[in-house]
Formats: structure tokens, sequence, C-alpha cells
């Protein structure tokens, strides 16, 4: 039997990519997609590159005869959504909203790279931000190591999809072609999760992260560098590093500095590390939309279901 999913809020860049993933998921079967403001219409006049993929409409109800159900509702909504309706025990729910990353309501953080034996068994799944899994996959292997021992400085700069599909001055085109711009500095919600994440490994890191967002000017993808003080050798850093993600499928650990193209359009998370003087500097690239938000969000059902991890998640980068 096929996993049967629903997904609310399907017309927005996550319902998408979520969307193209799961169409051709040889173990899914889509039961419905919601959306208030596109019931009724075929999926492919909201997701046009979806033409000849699929006949789904957007539904105008919701129902439970499902297996899973992902939310992909604006920030705020998925937590009204789960007070307001009664979903049945049985079925699984995975949000890709910011509103249950605390660990709230029984929810699990989603960070199969940090969580992947509690995701196995979890129910509610509140997935990660985009930016957060960056950061987060740089700095996992120094904490678990009890090595974050100062200030960690972070600039990453991400698409503009990583805004959402509503129209905003930021977003539009005609401002940020040929443009870069710093948003948020050192306040950025994903901090939360940053730093609870780090502290889930190292309880004693007490250190500030300092973390300075820059809005690209391209549609997708995240290329996070970060550096801080170690004693590390570059050496001792590579294979803390790979010994750290041998058994995690979509992190590789590279000693040629990479670009922003091969990760885009794939569920790959690449990591490269280079030491000057007394600071370790960290590069970490994904596309936000997929190990950011969908792909990564179908990474967890995966798990939750007893899947392989990789299943239906093997995506092929733009290359050029």
């Amino acid at each position: 039997m096929k996993i049967k999913a629903g997904i609310a809020g399907g017309a927005g860049y996550t319902g998408g990519e979520l969307l193209r993933i799961l169409i051709h998921h040889p173990e899914v079967d889509i039961a419905y997609v919601h959306s208030k403001s596109n019931a009724g219409n075929y999926v492919y006049a909201v997701h046009n590159d979806l033409l000849g993929d699929t006949d789904l409409k957007f539904a105008s109800a919701l129902h439970y005869n499902i297996d899973v159900l992902f939310l992909c509702l604006g920030h705020g909504d998925a937590v009204k959504f789960v007070n307001e309706n009664a979903i049945p025990e049985n079925v699984k729910i995975i949000d890709l909203s910011q509103d249950f990353r605390p660990e709230t309501n029984g929810f699990v953080y989603g960070l199969p790279e940090l969580k992947r034996e509690t995701i196995k068994t979890a129910t509610k799944i509140a997935n990660p931000g985009c930016f957060a899994t960056s950061i987060e996959l740089a700095l996992l292997p120094l904490a678990k190591a009890g090595l974050l021992n100062d200030e960690i400085h972070i600039s990453a700069t991400t698409g503009s999809t990583g805004a959402g599909q509503n129209p905003s001055p930021t977003t539009h085109f005609s401002w940020r072609s040929n443009n870069l711009s710093v948003y948020k500095a050192f306040g950025h919600q994903h901090l939360k999760e940053i730093n609870q994440s780090v502290k889930q490994l190292m309880p004693s890191f007490n250190k500030d992260i300092n973390f300075i967002p820059y809005r690209g000017a391209y549609p997708r993808g995240i290329l996070a560098s970060l550096y801080t003080n170690s004693n590390l050798s570059m050496e001792e850093a590579y294979q803390l590093y790979s010994d750290y993600y041998a058994s995690h499928p979509f992190v590789t650990i590279t000693d040629q500095n990479p670009d922003l193209k091969q990760v885009v359009n794939t569920n790959k998370c690449i990591i490269y590390l280079e030491k000057h003087g007394n600071k370790l500097m960290i590069i970490s690239m994904i596309d936000n939309l997929t190990k950011g938000a969908s792909g990564q969000a179908v990474q967890n059902m995966n798990l939750i279901f007893g899947l392989e991890e990789t299943t239906g998640l093997k995506l092929k980068s733009v290359g050029f």
C-alpha cells in the first residue's frame, strides 16, 4: 500500500516544490492538494511546470482519509490550523512553517542529521528553517565534539524564493536584480532554532552566533560562510566532519571550493572547510526549497514510514 498524502496550502513555493517531489515518489499517492484561493483549478494552472505531469485539481475541502498531512501554510497559520482541526492521531503531520520549531505540542524538530532516530518514531514533525538547516549542518560536528568555544560569525545569502510567493518590494524582480542587501542582521528568527540545536549537542555552549543574512539576486539556494576560532588542524577538522556525516546520505564534505549550482534542485548539503591561522572557515550550501524545506519534509516522511531515506529524493542539480 502506498502512503496517502494530503497537502494543505499547496499553491505557494513550498507546496509546489513538495508536489514536484511527491508526484514522482514511488511510494506516495497524493490524496488531495488543498488551497482556498485556487479550489477547483488544475494544479498545473498555478504550478505551470507540472503541465503534463498531473491532472490533480486543488481541493476546496480537507479530509483525513490519509496517512500524512503536510502543512505548507504561512507562519502563524499552521498553529491555528492544528488547533482548529480535529486531526486524527493516526495521521502524521509534517509542518513546513516555523510555528512548532521550539518543539511544542508534541512536535519533533525534523533535522535528520540531528534527530534521525527520534524522527523515525515521531507523529508530528516541525520542519527546520532554510537558513537554520544550512547553518546547523555547518556547526553540528563541532557541537557534538564540544568544540564551539568561541563566537561564531556567519554571512549567508538566500534566493528570493526564501521570502515566499506573495510579492513585496524586496522580492520584486526589478528591485532584486543586480542588487544585494542585508536584512534582519543579528536578529533573524532562525537563530532561535540554531541555538536550540547546538545546545542539544553541546549544553555548555554560551557564545554569540553573529548572523548577517543577505538577499540574493537569484531565485533559489543558500550559501552560508561561517568562521570561528578553532585549534583543530585542517586534517582533524576534515576527519571530524567526514565521520559525523558518514551515515547521512545528503551531506557531502568536499575538498574543492563548491558553487551554488551544485546543490540547486537537490536535497544535498555540500560542506567545504578551510583553515586560516586559528580560524576555521566552513561553507555550507543547500537549496532553500528542497533540503531547506520540501525535500527535507519528504526525507522526514521517508524516515517516519520506514522507507529508504533517499526515496524520491535522488534529484539532479541544474549544472548550468
